[in-house]
């Protein structure tokens, strides 16, 4: 006869309350750590997608995912002809936010360098890859937008060609791949009005020159469109992508580039790691301690639980000590009835997190270390919940069962 098995049927209601609490607890617990690891993978997951083996950057900055970052669009040009360069591409990335449908809808947009880059590297659920310069965008299902939707960004309408899954900003938006032309004329689109008031101020500021005095003809130019003025550069990237050949040496090409003023260079491993170090890392500390304080939490209410079905036999306990039973066999048994609590809570909560974290806004990874790493736990402190009942058990006097 298992003494565990016959005190829990006995109890059944409150045991299973029980269970069922310390169940969600862990729940937390477990969803915690794998919004963790959703963000990780999220912060990183484009640097990984893209594959590029070095990251060209503006000088004294951390690239363009983790600041603003600006350089000029003849850098790849530049970068290039640095021997041991297989290929360099343009890379735009910026995030925007707008209305539709009557909702407030966050966009990742990302530029790629067309037509080197076609997004031949985006995991496609449905519809296909970029195939001309303007007005098509390969977006992520989280956008809400179906194959062959349009939008309006700025001054023009953009059709969605292809359809992927899970490539997240690391704020959780959506993220929609447009080719470096359409993705920087999304960044700085200006209304209407504001294009007309930057010429009239160029023409201002031309007739109060003494240059412009003397050669009227200026002032004709300065109200042309920006894009007409060769003294205007086009607009800035957000960073180079660059391909090493094969057989080069990484570490001598971002030396050659790295002596460069105006640019700071990166590896892809360093990247991830800015990211992870600058991003991530803050986020990692406050889910570590939730999940240690939820954790005690669990570790007390099973302790108080176990405290008190043990208060509720005390006489049972003494009338066994009274017949001579073997203190293993008390001790055996609030022990089992701790690594039952634990075990059949700890089942609850991977069970109803299967169903309830695909819900949740923010991807949720589950890996198998941390779900060893979580038993592991939770085995420990179903072991040192028990010590506080074991203790009271210890303490019993087998007179008690003639009182």
């Amino acid at each position: 006869m298992n003494l565990a098995a016959k005190d829990i049927r006995h109890n059944l209601g409150r045991f299973a309350l029980t269970t069922f609490g310390i169940g969600m607890l862990l729940m937390v617990v477990m969803g915690m750590g794998g919004i963790f690891r959703g963000i990780e993978e999220d912060a990183t997951l484009l640097v990984t997608r893209v594959d590029s083996d070095l990251w060209i950057v503006q000088r004294d900055t951390k690239g363009p995912f983790a600041e603003v970052s600006r350089v000029p669009p003849n850098l790849v040009y530049r970068v290039s002809a640095v021997p041991g360069v297989q290929s360099a591409r343009e890379f735009v990335y910026h995030t925007i936010q707008r209305e539709r449908n009557g909702n407030l809808i966050r966009i990742a947009v990302m530029g790629l360098s067309w037509p080197t880059d076609k997004g031949e590297w985006v995991p496609l659920i449905s519809g296909r890859i970029l195939k001309q310069n303007h007005f098509e965008m390969i977006v992520d299902e989280s956008l809400g937008i179906a194959l062959g939707e349009t939008i309006k960004l700025g001054k023009e309408t953009y059709t969605a060609v292809g359809v992927t899954k899970g490539m997240l900003s690391l704020n959780g938006d959506g993220l929609a791949l447009f080719t470096i032309a359409d993705a920087q004329a999304i960044q700085f689109d200006q209304p209407g009005e504001g294009v007309r008031l930057e010429r009239a101020s160029r023409e201002a500021r031309g007739e109060r020159s003494e240059l412009g005095l003397r050669q009227p003809s200026l002032i004709e130019q300065a109200v042309k469109p920006s894009i007409e003025l060769p003294a205007i550069a086009r607009p800035q990237l957000s960073a180079v992508m660059v391909t090493l050949a094969p057989g080069s040496h990484q570490d001598r090409v971002s030396e050659i580039i790295s002596g460069w003023g105006d640019v700071s260079v990166y590896t892809q491993e360093g990247q991830k790691e800015l990211l992870i170090k600058g991003l991530v890392e803050k986020v990692r500390r406050q889910i570590g301690l939730f999940r240690i304080l939820l954790t005690v939490i669990a570790a007390i209410i099973m302790a108080l639980i176990l405290y008190t079905l043990t208060l509720d036999k005390i006489h049972s306990i003494a009338l066994l000590k009274l017949i001579g039973a073997p203190n293993t066999v008390i001790l055996g048994m609030i022990l089992q009835q701790a690594l039952l609590l634990g075990s059949l809570g700890y089942g609850i909560a991977y069970l109803v997190g299967q169903k309830v974290f695909p819900l949740f806004p923010r991807r949720v990874i589950l890996n198998d270390a941390d779900l060893l790493q979580l038993a592991g736990v939770v085995l420990a402190i179903s072991v040192l919940s028990s010590l506080l009942g074991i203790w009271k058990a210890m303490k019993v006097s087998p007179n008690e069962a003639l009182a």
